[in-house]
């Protein structure tokens, strides 16, 4: 679970990928139907946060919104506490698989796998934003 977060091996963590970046930044959006960084970053906390509370046996309240309602816009330091609560949410990844059983990874394995790749995917498109408008070194 580190790679997608703090690991820097065959792509960009999304720790890095965010980091230094203003709420102006976070909330631009171009001419398309595309996502700000802002909204991608709310929409990794809603999807990891609800599978961590799953795989730690919480209640997982019911989403009868539909999938676009997860990708919202920052005001304020909404922008500063989504990416303090992206990295919470990652570090507690971290640690749970790490100190999973056998057991657990087995029933939880694909979903690990498609929740990384989830990650993946939109930390890409995070860069893809930055480096387009010339936000990444």
């Amino acid at each position: 679970m580190k790679n997608p977060h703090t690991n820097e091996g065959w792509f960009v963590p999304t720790k890095k990928a965010i980091e230094g970046l203003t709420l102006e930044q976070s909330n631009l959006k171009d001419s398309t139907e595309n996502h700000s960084i802002g909204e991608l970053v709310s929409h990794l906390i809603f999807w990891n946060e609800m599978n961590l509370k799953e795989f730690k046996g919480e209640k997982v309240p019911e989403f009868k919104a539909g999938n676009k309602e997860t990708f919202k816009k920052n005001n304020g330091t909404d922008w500063e506490n989504a990416v303090k609560k992206l990295d919470s949410i990652q570090t507690e990844w971290e640690k749970l698989t790490e100190n999973a059983t056998g057991e657990q990874i087995i029933e939880w394995n694909t979903e690990i796998v498609n929740m990384t790749a989830h990650t993946a995917y939109h930390t890409g498109q995070i860069i893809y934003i930055r480096k387009h408008n010339g936000w990444w070194k």
